[in-house]
């Protein structure tokens, strides 16, 4: 992550970032003190094996990439820790959004396991079948996740 000094001092650190809880939408049946790991394929697109893992502090985000995995399990949501640096995810940031506002992370280091949350709500069928059909479209015009 580039960050001028001006933008650096109004960055959170790694501490403060840690602080807001994070989570990782996905579709495998993992529990608590399992670690997530880059270096498998990916969940999405032609599934190359993933740099990154991904996480989130808001929920919202988090039910997408439960919604949106690939395979026939269920979707789930877990509570996760990063055990290493995190960054903005330039799929959803300043390449995509201004700022953070969906609060989306990466990094190349795992992430732990620590509790399942239970209760989320999908998104609207109509809402969830029109992001599958963008990303179906994106696929189509050869559009790969940011991975560098």
């Amino acid at each position: 992550m580039k960050a001028n000094s001006s933008e650096a001092e109004s960055m959170p650190s790694a501490h403060d970032l840690s602080s807001l809880g994070f989570y990782h939408g996905t579709k495998a049946n993992l529990k608590p003190g399992d670690l997530i790991e880059a270096g498998f394929n990916s969940n999405y697109g032609k599934r190359k094996k993933a740099s990154y893992v991904y996480l989130t502090a808001t929920l919202d985000a988090a039910t997408w990439g439960a919604e949106l995995a690939l395979g026939d399990e269920p979707g789930r949501i877990y509570r996760v820790e990063p055990t290493g640096p995190i960054e903005d995810d330039p799929n959803l940031t300043d390449k995509k959004y201004p700022g953070n506002p969906t609060k989306s992370y990466r990094s190349r280091h795992p992430l732990r396991v620590t509790g399942e949350v239970t209760d989320w709500q999908g998104h609207p069928p109509e809402q969830l079948n029109a992001m599958k059909e963008n990303l179906e479209r994106l696929k189509q015009l050869d559009i790969e996740a940011i991975e560098d």
